[in-house]
């Protein structure tokens, strides 16, 4: 009788911390969704002012169509990219901010706009939008490097492959070089 009583203890523990790892997998795993889900939503915010500041600085500038078809073509690939996952995004995010640098370039370059009250307040929503979208990158990040060790880790990479939990991708700069690169601002 003692035996078996030891056994379904052994048995009923086991059982105990396989539900443990799998909770602390399953916890990881939304926490990583809900920080996609954050960064999805700060691109959105951000691809909602773009059109705004572009129509305020055509106003001024509007030889410089070139620069704004740019900015447009970049915010729509942002957009489309996000369903495509990290990799993809952070591709579209490159050229975006590249855009996004000439539109400033044009901008600097009109000092009537500049001091316009409305180019203000949008370059400053944006540069909040750009903050945000920074620290959910950062939260995102710290959510796959947690599920990822995990994952990768005894024991619960044996829970992760039994129940089909896979490793995550970071957010990634691509080309690091150009987004070091500083603005070109020429008046």
């Amino acid at each position: 009788m003692v035996p078996l009583i030891i056994t379904l203890v052994v048995i009923v523990l086991l059982v105990v911390i396989v539900i443990g790892m799998y909770n602390g997998l399953i916890r990881l795993k939304v926490r990583v969704e809900e920080a996609w889900s954050d960064i999805t939503v700060q691109l959105k915010r951000r691809a909602d002012l773009i059109p705004n500041l572009v129509e305020t600085v055509k106003g001024y500038a509007a030889h410089e169509k070139e620069v704004f078809e740019k900015v447009t073509e970049a915010r729509s690939a942002v957009m489309s990219a996000t369903q495509k996952g990290p990799a993809e995004t952070a591709k579209a995010e490159n050229v975006f901010e590249g855009a996004l640098k000439s539109l400033f370039a044009v901008a600097e370059a009109y000092p009537d706009l500049k001091a316009n009250q409305n180019f203000l307040q949008l370059q400053q929503e944006l540069v909040d939008t750009e903050d945000k979208i920074q620290a959910s990158r950062r939260f995102y990040n710290a959510g796959v490097r947690d599920l990822n060790t995990k994952i990768e880790t005894v024991p619960t990479n044996i829970i992760a492959g039994m129940f089909s939990i896979a490793k995550r991708e970071f957010f990634e700069v691509e080309d690091l070089a150009s987004v070091q690169k500083p603005v070109d601002v020429k008046f």
